[in-house]
């Protein structure tokens, strides 16, 4: 996977836009960040899963998606190694985190 993939997969959900924010890419919602591009590295994105998702794709793609450290990480914040990552997975992961984040009036149109 590319950041490239991974930037038009996120931008293919409703309303999605594309900001930055401490100097890398991130995707908002409703004006709320679900993912992020290039960070800590440019090897790595993040997805802002539930907890409970969090625990399945660790646990179903341990080469993946790795929870964040400290408490962004213990609030469903999960890093995901571009090179690793099948876009199957991917997109399922991308667009729990979106459903996480937007609007009721929004789910309805993607799920």
């Amino acid at each position: 996977m590319t950041a490239s993939q991974f930037r038009k997969i996120v931008l293919s959900l409703p309303e999605t836009e594309e900001r930055s924010h401490m100097n890398h890419p991130d995707f908002r919602v409703a004006g709320k960040i679900f993912a992020t591009l290039g960070y800590p590295d440019k090897t790595r994105a993040m997805v802002k899963l539930s907890p409970e998702d969090q625990h399945n794709f660790s646990k179903d793609y341990p080469e993946a998606f790795i929870p964040v450290k400290g408490t962004w990480g213990r609030r469903g914040a999960t890093s995901v190694y571009l090179k690793s990552v099948n876009r199957e997975a991917l997109t399922k992961a991308i667009q729990s985190a979106w459903r996480n984040i937007a609007p009721k009036r929004l789910q309805n149109q993607k799920s």
